[in-house]
């Protein structure tokens, strides 16, 4: 892949994650596991391209991931590939079946609960959060709307968290936080812009999304999930830690590079690391064939219907553009889109400290894609390497520009 090829995907895909220190090698130890892979193919439509799918999560563990776990499905095939270790310590093969943070893509999961409660009219799309957590939202953020929320027009700034660097993140990483405090300290500070005026994807709009599903359900966030998407769909290695920090059930570790005083940099094991900060904007635990099964009931109208749906599809007017940079807007309600291989596809991306993963599929889940790769720079502005190329490999290239 060329280097201007990669500066386009690096640009056209969004990981919504932050910056992170240089990487290291992996330790010595560490000994490289197979790239276990198996391909099924229908007639009919152009299958995944499995040579390319099998190089791009070749090598592992390598600087920039420890392992992958890749599943690419659609209506011409599907391909399933496994490559780097458990752990550095032990070098054993990854786990196909392992669990992993998922991040971000807990906003798909979000977003289709309220879609349901507008459905069931609990919820209004046009109705202002402060109508629904009066004591809560102030008058400053009135006019916010369900739907802001939902596509981040919503205007309100990320809350103020400790710590700026990796370091003192690491320090804090076991600090409890709530989502009533989350909010009240976002909405404390001036708006960044009026609600509808501009986009700016934050966790603090699921936040106050998970409130409001409380709100009108009188059911707590996780439970609501579970029983309105969760235990329909059979996903029953998904599942939200609440303020447990580990990760329960089989699972492969993730790593994060850090700077070592001699400037150097070493890999720390950071599988134990709390999620209250992100809860319902970014704390999912699940695997890669739970997130395949819901990805592919989402996009069939199983989960929402009809014209909530399309919500999911459907960008905000043209004029609202991306907050500080004067972008075409990207996110809808709960997913973003690219253009790659000259198709639109949909997802949604997430990352948290060691682990990097995606939901992602064309409108007629022609082809799907769901991984997990256990990123040394998870919150990196450079996107890794490897999940790079598995969405090169998967889709293809973005538009020349």
């Amino acid at each position: 892949m060329n280097t201007r090829t990669r500066a386009l995907l690096a640009a056209a895909l969004v990981l919504g994650v932050a910056a992170g220190p240089a990487a290291p090698a992996a330790p010595a130890e560490a000994t490289s596991a197979p790239a276990r892979t198996d391909a099924a193919r229908t007639g009919g439509v152009p299958g995944p391209d499995a040579d390319a799918l099998a190089a791009a999560v070749s090598g592992l563990p390598s600087d920039d991931a420890t392992a992958a776990l890749v599943r690419v499905g659609g209506t011409g095939g599907s391909w399933r590939g496994t490559s780097g270790v458990h752990d550095l310590a032990s070098g054993r093969p990854a786990d196909p079946a392992g669990r992993f943070r998922a991040g971000s893509v807990t906003k798909v999961f979000t977003a289709a609960t309220a879609l349901q409660l507008v459905r069931e009219r609990k919820l209004d799309l046009d109705r202002t959060a402060q109508h629904y957590l009066p004591g809560l939202v102030p008058v400053a953020y009135g006019q916010v709307t369900v739907r802001q929320l939902l596509n981040h027009t919503s205007g309100i700034p990320a809350p103020r968290m400790p710590g700026d660097t990796l370091e003192e993140a690491y320090d804090h990483r076991f600090d409890l936080h709530t989502p009533h405090g989350m909010v009240a300290s976002a909405t404390a500070q001036e708006p960044e812009f009026a609600p509808g005026r501009s986009q700016h994807y934050l966790n603090i709009n699921y936040t106050v999304l998970g409130l409001l599903i409380e709100k009108v359900s009188g059911d707590s966030y996780a439970h609501q999930v579970g029983v309105r998407v969760l235990r329909p769909l059979g996903l029953g290695s998904t599942s939200f830690p609440g303020a447990d920090p580990g990760i329960r059930g089989p699972h492969n570790h993730g790593y994060q590079r850090f700077d070592t005083p001699g400037g150097g940099t070493e890999l720390r094991d950071v599988t134990v690391w709390g999620a209250t900060d992100a809860w319902a904007a970014g704390d999912i635990i699940s695997t890669t064939a739970d997130l395949e099964r819901f990805t592919r009931a989402l996009f069939s109208g199983e989960v929402v219907r009809g014209a909530l749906l399309e919500e999911m599809f459907t960008l905000p007017d043209a004029s609202v553009r991306t907050h500080g940079t004067g972008t075409p807007a990207q996110y809808s309600a709960g997913l973003s889109v690219q253009t790659l291989g000259g198709r639109e596809i949909w997802g949604k991306s997430g990352g948290r400290w060691g682990f990097n993963a995606v939901v992602a599929a064309t409108r007629d889940l022609s082809r799907t894609l769901v991984y997990s790769v256990n990123s040394t720079h998870a919150k990196g502005r450079d996107m890794n390497p490897t999940v790079r190329d598995i969405v090169v490999a998967a889709f293809g290239p973005p538009p020349v520009q």
